[in-house]
């Protein structure tokens, strides 16, 4: 079972690196940049301030996901006892993502991950190559940077499963090893009908502790979720300019009308009229 392939083959991310070296001035974002970010601190100490919130220092190399925009800045922090200000060093990306801002992955996720490097162990082997990077003047760079970026996001999606650190929806979902074979199951075969019976065999539970078990850790049933999914589907595949009449069949719905009443009362709008307004 592999809970993360399906996900990120529709949903993926394509990393654009933004800034690599020693944080002399303060790098902000407005909520208008429609992108997700990716911070690493590799030495230093930073403030990082979201929003109107207070600023939050980050004292240790530490990694900073915004996967949905966010008004936010970095700078580095002040150092009273020191006559000159202290040397920061950041690497950061611009992420954006297959389906567009409202796919299913970045809105699993919460609104910021802020984590010390050395609680992801995973990470280790590919920070050492993308600093390596940021910090040189190799041929192909910034080429090298980006898939890197890609790759720290997917290896903190698998720790953030493996350490449950998301307490519901998608993300606790695919943590949870029984649920998680039922969710992998509606990802990869979304045009089967599963039945709640189908799907509590999969994941060797009784069909009242299956269903039970799903609404409390993903926060909806079963037939929901596989109707949200269903839609996000749809959703990418008018991006891509597929015919709706096309669609209905891929995700699942014996016609498009069929396809345009749920995706109506998922989104409040027609499939027309929702594409119309990503215009």
């Amino acid at each position: 079972m592999d809970r993360l392939s399906t996900l990120l083959a529709q949903f993926g991310m394509h990393a654009t690196t933004i800034f690599g070296g020693e944080l002399q001035a303060e790098l902000g974002f407005d909520v208008k940049d429609r992108s997700a970010k990716l911070h690493l601190l590799r030495a230093g100490d930073a403030l990082l301030q979201l929003g109107q919130q207070q600023p939050i220092r980050i004292s240790e190399p530490s990694l900073v996901f915004l996967p949905r925009p966010c008004s936010h800045n970095l700078q580095a922090a002040p150092v009273p006892s020191m006559e000159s200000q202290q040397q920061v060093e950041l690497v950061s990306a611009a992420l954006c993502f297959d389906g567009g801002l409202d796919n299913p992955l970045t809105m699993a996720l919460p609104a910021y991950v802020l984590m010390p490097l050395a609680d992801i162990p995973m990470l280790s082997g590919n920070l050492d190559w993308l600093f390596g990077e940021a910090f040189a003047q190799h041929c192909g760079k910034n080429a090298v940077l980006n898939r890197l970026f890609e790759l720290v996001v997917i290896q903190l999606l698998r720790h953030m499963m493996a350490s449950s650190s998301v307490a519901s929806g998608m993300m606790a979902g695919l943590a949870d090893l029984r649920l998680a074979k039922a969710v992998t199951l509606m990802h990869d075969q979304p045009a089967k009908a599963w039945s709640v019976a189908e799907l509590a065999s999969a994941a060797s539970m009784s069909r009242a502790s299956f269903a039970a078990k799903f609404h409390k850790v993903v926060g909806i049933t079963p037939a929901d979720y596989l109707a949200s999914w269903r839609v996000s589907l749809a959703q990418k595949l008018l991006r891509e300019g597929r015919p709706i009449a096309l669609i209905a069949d891929d995700v699942g719905y014996e016609s498009p009308s069929a396809l345009a009443r749920t995706f109506r009362r998922k989104t409040g709008s027609s499939p027309r009229e929702w594409l119309q307004l990503q215009q």
